[in-house]
């Protein structure tokens, strides 16, 4: 078990007064282990300690590696889950439970009273995962780095009569030679109208002359993530269009300017609001600025309007502002971020400045 990330999910669950939590999302116990399960229906659970008594709930149908580095307990689709789990807890402790857990595993140890009481603690997870140490902060920029080289073979990609769905079933292959291991989500393709849509599909829609070019793309690399957005224009760009463009790419730049330790998130989304709103385009901007991404491409937390969350050093997170008028057109600039000692590192260095393709 890496400890020095239990011991920061432990000090995280010593504020919160509680001295043991189950944890059962699978990328959070991967996050502990170095161990992926993929537990379907079953019971898998990873049990922290404040004494130190961890346990690994594993059912027989699992592989996992030998050393682990916490006390495995093994069971068989037969067995009651519940009561297995019990006898591992203090019944005289409050018990904090992962919000992933469910009900049908929850329930049961509430009725058998494993625990004095039950609270979800997952905070004291998801706030840890939220501030990347050096190893995943690597990680990090080698994905981010593989996802700059993929995006310019992504424009590559476009030609007259190509349609989205037809450039995002390329792009896998891109990834994998490029030395990715796969999508961290599916990849956004959007045409012209479409880009209006940010979370377009893609469909058969064919690119047309004039037509913004939107990617909104990631991959995974060693189990860390990669999101990048970039919108090119197909041919020429109107007058209109431009200025939407460089209004956007404004706005990215502006808020990233301002990151640095102790700034609330909630400041950066509305210096990217203000810029945008300032411009007549206020009302198309119509999600939060970014989110925060790991081993999940979209993790616990967000920068938003409503998040007055301040920026620690070691935190990723997206700053995606955007443009969408409906029937015309779509912008987004996305980078990812990591904040430092001083200040910020863009992880993304494909270049922002407005892209016609030819």
């Amino acid at each position: 078990m890496k400890q020095n990330r239990a011991d920061r999910i432990m000090a995280a669950l010593k504020d919160m007064e509680l001295t043991q939590m189950l944890i059962v999302d699978p990328m959070s116990i991967y996050y502990l282990t170095g161990v992926f399960v993929a537990p379907f229906e079953r019971f898998y659970g990873l049990l922290l300690r404040a004494d130190g008594k961890h346990a690994f709930f594993l059912n027989r149908l699992f592989t996992v590696p030998e050393e682990v580095g916490v006390e495995k307990v093994w069971y068989s689709d037969t067995d009651p889950a519940a009561e297995i789990v019990a006898p591992y807890l203090d019944r005289e402790a409050v018990l904090g439970v992962d919000k992933e857990l469910k009900a049908r595993f929850l329930l049961p140890l509430m009725e058998m009273g494993a625990a004095k009481s039950f609270v979800n603690a997952s905070l004291a997870v998801d706030t840890t995962r939220g501030v990347k140490d050096e190893e995943e902060q690597e990680k990090m920029r080698v994905a981010s780095h593989i996802n700059d080289m993929a995006m310019a073979e992504f424009k590559k990609l476009i030609h007259e009569g190509i349609t989205e769905k037809e450039a995002a079933d390329r792009m896998l292959k891109i990834y994998l030679d490029l030395g990715a291991d796969g999508f961290s989500f599916e990849p956004l393709v959007a045409f012209g109208p479409n880009a209006a849509d940010p979370h377009h599909a893609p469909d058969d829609t064919k690119v047309k002359p004039g037509d913004s070019v939107l990617f909104d793309v990631g991959c995974i690399k060693d189990g860390y993530c990669s999101d990048m957005t970039r919108t090119f224009y197909f041919k020429e760009v109107s007058d209109i269009h431009r200025h939407i463009y460089d209004t956007v790419r404004r706005a990215n730049e502006a808020a990233i300017s301002k990151i640095k330790p102790g700034v609330p998130l909630c400041e950066l989304d509305q210096t990217a609001r203000d810029l945008i709103d300032a411009e007549g385009y206020g009302p198309n901007f119509n999600h939060r600025l970014g989110h925060f991404i790991g081993l999940s491409e979209h993790e616990f937390g967000d920068v938003s309007s409503t998040n007055p969350q301040k920026a620690e050093p070691g935190m990723i997170f997206s700053i995606e502002p955007g443009i969408y008028l409906t029937g015309d057109t779509g912008v987004r600039v996305e980078d990812l971020v990591l904040v430092t000692e001083e200040g910020c590192e863009v992880l993304n260095h494909y270049p922002k400045e407005l892209e016609i393709i030819s």
